[in-house]
């Protein structure tokens, strides 16, 4: 039984009532619950979809990829997959800076800026379930575009390399029905001043994900997930000169304090679970975008 509401039915849908009882017309397409045959449910569904019995993927005995899998929000993520016994590889420029990791977490050595290392470890490490890249690239300019070193604006595009380089080269090891998700940021369509080169590198790696999602539809899933302020050791700053910090880059946020790493991955996992998310991007950011 499915049921349609508000948008006017196509007009060769078989309805038993219909055929059954001539009043049936009279009654607005717009509140009737629809019995649909098989016959035009078949035909209306594309062939080259697969269709999931369950449309929640559970994470337990896959594999998983991590890239900046070793801190922060890519650290929070690897603890949350292996949680769920998913069999996990974290990868970082220094792996020693996860710490203690569970027993079904392992960790390797990858710059994602050098195209053969990442292309050569994918191989390595497929057949892959789930992928995932955090790794920043590098750091990014901040400041009034019109007075920013331009080296420094290209550099700030390191993130998209490297994102570049995972989705090129491991989407064709990931298992039909798997997903990559990769992490952009809330200024990509919210810019404040100074914001200029993290906007344009955040747009850039949701405008790449969009654009992907088409290539490798319906085989596999590809997401965005975009933080706002997140209290992560990427920040230096510690004791009351953090918190003064956060506060002040919070406090006309619709919630008026620094996300945390456990939170964004909670976004990250929604979409690798989600069989019904492709091409989007999630916001994590304290109501950043209305801010």
């Amino acid at each position: 039984m499915l049921a349609f509401s508000w948008f006017n039915l196509p007009q060769n849908v078989d309805t038993a009532s219909k055929q059954q009882q001539g009043a049936a017309k009279d009654v607005p397409l717009w509140t009737c619950q629809l019995e649909v045959s098989s016959r035009n449910l078949k035909r209306r569904t594309p062939s080259r979809v697969h269709l999931r019995k369950d449309f929640d993927m559970n994470v337990s005995g896959k594999k998983a990829v991590i890239f900046g899998g070793t801190s922060g929000i890519g650290l929070a993520t690897t603890q949350m997959l292996a949680d769920g016994d998913a069999t996990v590889v974290a990868v970082s420029r220094d792996p020693s800076k996860a710490g203690k990791l569970p027993a079904n977490v392992t960790t390797r050595s990858c710059d994602v800026l050098d195209e053969a290392a990442v292309a050569a470890l994918l191989n390595d490490l497929g057949p892959i379930d789930i992928l995932v890249s955090c790794a920043t690239g590098g750091e990014r300019a901040i400041g009034p575009f019109l007075k920013m070193d331009m080296d420094g604006y290209k550099a700030s595009f390191d993130k998209l390399w490297g994102y570049a380089n995972v989705v090129r080269h491991g989407a064709g090891h990931v298992v039909d029905g798997g997903s990559i998700t990769l992490v952009s940021g809330a200024p990509a369509r919210n810019c404040q001043p100074g914001q200029s080169a993290l906007s344009s590198v955040g747009s850039a790696v949701e405008a790449m994900a969009r654009a992907v999602a088409r290539e490798v539809a319906p085989r596999i899933r590809i997401n965005v997930v975009s933080p706002g302020i997140i209290d992560t050791p990427m920040v230096s700053a510690q004791g009351a000169e953090r918190k003064a910090l956060y506060d002040d880059m919070t406090q006309d946020h619709l919630i008026p304090r620094a996300g945390t790493a456990n939170e964004v991955a909670e976004g990250i996992l929604f979409v690798i679970k989600n069989d019904f998310v492709t091409g989007t991007t999630v916001d994590v950011d304290g109501g950043w975008l209305l801010s």
